[in-house]
């Protein structure tokens, strides 16, 4: 038997990306024949870990594939098309209504990826989701075969590298650092975030700065918008990185103060789990997986409204007990994460999955 992992795109450093390598990594240390095939292979990626699709060369029977699904790609329709059983893992499929009028293509991909996401709900054998939010939208799409819940592997060494020296000289300058990682783009919500900074400066702190880390080229309209709207709350300190280099993100991690996220649609969302390491105490609106990320952890809010929000930071950066008292929280939250647990997760749904000999109707 042997167990193929596909998937549209295989970037380098992104969620997807460093979960599928993390599964490759494991499932061939448990000893089973693996392989990853992508329509799109970042160049960084060694060809011994992952080839070009139009290198697959068909399975046998007892073989399996675990296809990861996150965007429009016709790989989604083409994979129901191999006789061996499938196994789904749902990173989920951002609303395309939140791309309309700022990028087309992602709009459309949008739209083609839940289109598809909906055709297989009858044409697999099993689903893992990232959350139990991924879970319930797919239970809610009609899905007919089991689905349960297992999180991103998250590569946590990669976290003890050298961060970029200069980002931490530049930024530790005694003002009280605000952040938000995430790609500029308008599901994140980062006009909120910055509503909610600009009050917090003006009303009860000066020293503050807000720091937007994300790249914003696929973005260029949004990302205007939000240095406009800078300008028209009159609010200085307002930092936009656009795309950095890991050890930079590194960096701001580490000179962080708080983590501010008013995200309206996640699906897992890593940044929540990499503040946590860094001690980070989390601020965060409750939309869609954020709760289930947090499981209880950082500061989840019910209301976004600026002035509520403001207050918040107010006092979780002026009461150092509150402060710890919520980073301990999300350290012990963060133990729920660690690779071996994770690991002990997948093994568990996948012998169960190898096992289990129900087929979708």
């Amino acid at each position: 038997m042997k167990i193929y992992q596909l998937l549209p795109v295989l970037s380098y450093g992104d969620a997807i990306g460093n979960d599928t390598i993390a599964l490759y990594n494991i499932i061939k240390g448990a000893g089973y024949d693996t392989y990853i095939y992508a329509e799109v292979v970042d160049k960084r990626i060694s060809s011994e870990i992952c080839s070009d699709i139009n290198q697959f060369r068909g399975v046998e029977k007892e073989d399996v594939i675990i296809y990861h699904l996150s965007t429009g790609s016709e790989l989604n329709y083409q994979v129901v098309n191999y006789d061996c059983r499938i196994m789904i893992i749902y990173h989920n499929i951002t609303p395309p209504q939140y791309f309309n009028g700022y990028n087309i293509e992602a709009y459309r991909n949008c739209r083609r990826g839940l289109a598809a996401a909906r055709f297989l709900r009858d044409k697999v054998d099993y689903a893992l989701a990232d959350s139990e939010f991924n879970r319930e939208e797919l239970l809610r799409m009609g899905y007919q075969c089991d689905v349960d819940v297992l999180p991103i592997l998250i590569p946590f060494d990669d976290y003890e590298k050298a961060p970029n020296a200069k980002i931490i000289e530049q930024y530790q300058d005694g003002k009280d650092n605000i952040i938000f990682t995430g790609r500029i783009a308008p599901n994140k919500k980062q006009e909120d975030v910055i509503a909610a900074f600009a009050l917090y400066k003006k009303q009860y702190n000066s020293n503050a700065r807000l720091i937007l880390v994300g790249a914003y080229e696929a973005m260029p309209r949004y990302y205007e918008q939000l240095k406009q709207y800078v300008k028209e709350l009159d609010v200085e300190d307002v930092v936009f990185t656009g795309h950095v280099p890991f050890d930079e993100i590194l960096a701001y991690y580490r000179v962080a103060d708080c983590f501010l996220c008013m995200s309206e649609h996640e699906g897992f969302c890593v940044p929540l789990i990499e503040a946590m390491y860094f001690q980070i105490p989390i601020v965060a609106y409750d939309s869609t997986a954020i709760g289930d990320t947090l499981g209880g952890s950082g500061w989840l809010l019910a209301d976004k409204d600026p002035a509520t929000v403001a207050g918040v930071l107010n006092r979780l950066l002026s009461d150092k007990e509150l402060k710890n008292e919520i980073i301990k929280g999300e350290r012990y939250r963060l133990e729920d994460f660690n690779h071996t647990v994770i690991e002990k997760q997948f093994f568990k749904c996948l012998e169960y999955f190898l096992k289990n000999e129900k087929t979708v109707l």
